[in-house]
C-alpha cells in the first residue's frame, strides 16, 4: 500500500531525507550552522526540555594557553570536583523552583554550538515553560542565562554512541552529544534528594486534602446545626 504525501513526510520528518527540517536539531537541539542552516530550526513552543546554551565553563575547554600551564597544579579529580558542583547547583536550584527533573545533562564537547550546554528534562511540560522564561532573566557566574525550550526529547538519541564506548573519531568537535560524567555517588545523591523531596510533597498535598476535607465536614456540621435550632 503506497503512503500519502502526509504519511510519507512524516515518515521522514527529522531524518537525512528530510530536506525542510533540519535533522540534527531536531536530535541534538542544536546545529553547527545555527541559522545559516539551509533547513528549518522549529523551535517548540511547548517541550519538557530545555537547553542553557553554553553555560558550564569546563576549566580544560577554557583553555588560555596551548600547554594547559593555565591550570597549574589542578589535577583531573578536582576538576571533576569543581563540575560535579555546578552539577549539583544547577539540578537543586531548578528543581526547587520550577519541578521535577527526570534528566540533566552538559556537554563537553568543543564545538561552539554544544560546549558547554546544559540539558534538562522536566517531568512537566509546565515546568520547563516556566524555567525557560523565568531562567532567562538571571545570571550564573557573572554571565547572563540562555534558555531555550528543546525539541529533544530522548537524551539517548542525542548522546553519541561512539563516544560512551570511547571510540569517537571527532573529539570534541563531534556533532552528537559527549555527555560529561557525573559519579555515582552524585548519581544516588540526586536521586534520593529528589525522592524524597517529592515523597514529601505528596504527603503534603494529601495531609492539605485531609485538612479540607475536615474542615468542609465542621462547616457542613454547624450549617447542620444552625439549620435545626
Amino acid at each position: 500500500m503506497s503512503m500519502s504525501g502526509a504519511e510519507y513526510l512524516a515518515s521522514i520528518y527529522g531524518t537525512e531525507k528530510d530536506k525542510v527540517n533540519c535533522s540534527f536539531y531536531i536530535k541534538t537541539g542544536a546545529c553547527r550552522h545555527s541559522e545559516r542552516c539551509s533547513r528549518k530550526h522549529n523551535k517548540p513552543q511547548y517541550s519538557q526540555t530545555i537547553v542553557m546554551g553554553n553555560m558550564y565553563v569546563s576549566q580544560q575547554n577554557s583553555a588560555k594557553s596551548a600547554d594547559g600551564s593555565h591550570l597549574g597544579d589542578m589535577s583531573d579529580h578536582k576538576i571533576q570536583e569543581q563540575f560535579e558542583y555546578f552539577f549539583e547547583d544547577v539540578f537543586f536550584e531548578c528543581e526547587e523552583k520550577y519541578g521535577e527533573i527526570e534528566e540533566m545533562c552538559v556537554c563537553d564537547n568543543q564545538c561552539d554550538h554544544l560546549r558547554g550546554n546544559v540539558y534538562i528534562k522536566f517531568r512537566k511540560e509546565e515546568d520547563a515553560v516556566k524555567a525557560a522564561e523565568e531562567l532567562n532573566n538571571r545570571w550564573y557566574m557573572f554571565r547572563p542565562i540562555y534558555v531555550d525550550l528543546c525539541p529533544v526529547a530522548d537524551f539517548r538519541e542525542a548522546s553519541c554512541r561512539q563516544f560512551e564506548m570511547g571510540q569517537c573519531g571527532k573529539g570534541g568537535f563531534c556533532n552528537f552529544w559527549h555527555v560529561k560524567p557525573i559519579s555515582h555517588h552524585l548519581k544516588t545523591l540526586l536521586a534520593k534528594s529528589s525522592r524524597s523531596r517529592y515523597r514529601g510533597r505528596s504527603r503534603s498535598r494529601s495531609r492539605s486534602r485531609d485538612r479540607r476535607r475536615r474542615s468542609r465536614s465542621r462547616d457542613k456540621d454547624r450549617r447542620e446545626r444552625k439549620g435545626r435550632y
